[in-house]
C-alpha cells in the first residue's frame, strides 16, 4: 500500500531564495546564475522531486544564449588539470574525479591527460567535460580520444549534454543525502 502525504526529501517549493540558491547554486558549476533565474520563475511543487527540479534547471540553461552558455562550459574544470593537481576544485568536482580514480593516475596517464586537455580547449575554446562517474580512466581516455574529431557545433552540444548529466547526478545526489 503507497504511503498518503509522504513529503520528498529536499522540498525546494519550500525554500526562501537564500536556501534554494545554496543547495542548487552549484549544481551546475560556478553557475549560480542559473538556479537564481529558476527561483526567480517560481518554484512550486512541481520542482519538489529529482526530474522537476533537473528540467527546471536544464531548461534555463538551455534558453540560455550561446555567450551564457559557452561560460557555463568554460567554468568546468579541466579532468586531471592544473586545479586537481593543486586541490583547487570544487568539492562536487573533486568527488567525481576522485570515484573515477583520476587521482590516481599514471604518469603515462597523467601527460596523456594534460596533452589531450591542451589540444581540446585550443581547437574547442572550452575544457572537455564528461560525467565521469562510473567510469574508470581507461574508459575516460578513451572517450577524450573519441571525441577529438568530433565538429565544434556537435562538441557543443555533446559538452553541454554531459554538463546536464552532471548536473542530474549531483541532484540526486542531494536527495539522496537528505534520506540519510
Amino acid at each position: 500500500m503507497k504511503a498518503e502525504n509522504v513529503n520528498p526529501p529536499i522540498q525546494p517549493s519550500r525554500m526562501n531564495r537564500e536556501e534554494f540558491v545554496q543547495t542548487f547554486g552549484g549544481v551546475y558549476e560556478h553557475s549560480q546564475w542559473i538556479a537564481k533565474a529558476v527561483f526567480a520563475s517560481g518554484v512550486t511543487e512541481d520542482h519538489d522531486t529529482i526530474s522537476g527540479i533537473h528540467g527546471a534547471l536544464r531548461n534555463v540553461v538551455d534558453a540560455a544564449h550561446y555567450g551564457r552558455q559557452l561560460a557555463l562550459l568554460r567554468a568546468h574544470p579541466d579532468l586531471v588539470g592544473k586545479l586537481a593537481v593543486a586541490g583547487r576544485l570544487t568539492t562536487e568536482s573533486k568527488i567525481e574525479q576522485a570515484s573515477a580514480q583520476l587521482d590516481h593516475c599514471t604518469v603515462g596517464e597523467f601527460e596523456e591527460f594534460q596533452a589531450l586537455n591542451d589540444r581540446y580547449k585550443n581547437i574547442y575554446k572550452f575544457p572537455y567535460i564528461l560525467a565521469v562517474r562510473g567510469r574508470n580512466r581507461q574508459e575516460i581516455l578513451e572517450n577524450f580520444r573519441s571525441r577529438m574529431g568530433n565538429d565544434t557545433e556537435v562538441e557543443f552540444a555533446e559538452a553541454l549534454k554531459q554538463v546536464h548529466r552532471i548536473a542530474l547526478l549531483r541532484i540526486q545526489a542531494l536527495f539522496k543525502e537528505e534520506q540519510a
